[in-house]
């Protein structure tokens, strides 16, 4: 015989208050009783195993505690330290963080928005280029959802944001490269790239206004490619506009007979774990990536809290780390 359900109206009935008493304290309303009483619903939660329903929670409270955090590739490791930063300050606040990896589809993309949408999470961290404006306005702000863009996109003034200095990492991986002595070089970027990485472009170029251009998507297995085309090249310089692309060029330019910093220097974009354990170690442009998922989450639970406060956009600080990929031209 299967046993019966616990409820609330069980742990009402054996501490010998009202319903609603009970469900004040245990959904942390606890000071506007006496300690007696809280004591002893919590001693009747505790005797009778008593564990709240879900879905009755979330009709009662209007929240469920859950945030939908899209993102593009969670294979590449910065969006694995992101989360990391997230989940960090959703741990502490009670809230649990529901995933969607788009694998780069933007159909995909919008259509995690709308479901997420629909199993009633309390907020979007989006981290995802490839979700338009016009999906964001329609699946979220006409529901007032609360929602922050971070990094890959642009806030154009309708969210919250939190962004880093990609102009200033543009040019921090180009005045490295020139203060070096190159003065052929590439950027290995992809050929329709996110608002950030044009971005990043921009500062390269006011440092190498005439610098190549290889494309090449964001990941390890295109940088690989494109070191066929650096290595029929004169370049000596070489910018990946992120890590990933830099250790598929290591591989790559490995296979056709050349070496790094011997032949081409590299500089990679993100920082990530990675960047110290292959050979050489990569120079690179470090980006706060567990600061920024924290930063985005403290963010949206105050807009949460506050949702009629102004638009808030912040923007974080990176910096050259110099390690051995590059070296002076010869």
């Amino acid at each position: 015989m299967t046993k019966k359900k616990v409820t609330i109206k069980d742990v009402a009935k054996q501490s010998g208050v009202s319903i609603a008493t009970v469900s004040q304290i245990l959904n942390n309303n606890q000071d506007k009783f006496s300690p007696k009483t809280v004591e002893k619903v919590l001693e009747a939660k505790a005797s009778l195993n008593y564990e709240p329903d879900y879905f009755a929670r979330r009709m009662i409270m209007k929240k469920s505690k859950t945030i939908g955090v899209l993102v593009p590739d969670i294979t590449n490791p910065f969006f694995g330290t992101l989360l990391s930063g997230i989940e960090n300050v959703l741990y502490r606040e009670k809230f649990i963080p529901m995933l969607c990896n788009a694998d780069l589809d933007e159909i995909k993309e919008n259509q995690h928005l709308e479901e997420l949408s629909r199993r009633g999470v309390d907020g979007f961290i989006i981290a995802s280029s490839a979700i338009s404006n016009q999906a964001i306005n329609e699946t979220l702000r006409k529901k007032n959802l609360p929602f922050i863009v971070l990094d890959q996109k642009k806030a154009e003034g309708f969210s919250d944001a939190i962004l880093t200095e990609d102009y200033r990492g543009g040019q921090l991986a180009a005045e490295h490269l020139f203060a070096l002595g190159h003065r052929k070089v590439a950027v290995v970027m992809p050929e329709n790239a996110s608002a950030n990485i044009c971005t990043r472009l921009a500062g390269f170029q006011s440092i190498y206004p005439e610098a190549q251009i290889i494309h090449s998507e964001l990941s390890k297995a295109a940088g690989r490619k494109a070191a066929l085309e650096i290595s029929q090249s004169e370049l000596t310089g070489v910018f990946a506009i992120n890590d990933e692309i830099a250790f598929g060029l290591y591989l790559g330019l490995k296979e056709t007979g050349k070496k790094i910093p011997e032949d081409y220097s590299v500089v990679g974009y993100d920082n990530v774990e990675m960047s110290e354990f292959v050979t050489p170690q990569l120079t690179t442009i470090a980006q706060p990536i567990f600061e920024l998922g924290q930063q985005s989450a403290e963010l949206l639970l105050d807009r949460i809290k506050h949702p009629e406060k102004e638009w808030e956009e912040k923007t974080l600080p990176v910096e050259l780390i110099q390690r051995f990929s590059t070296a002076p031209l010869k």
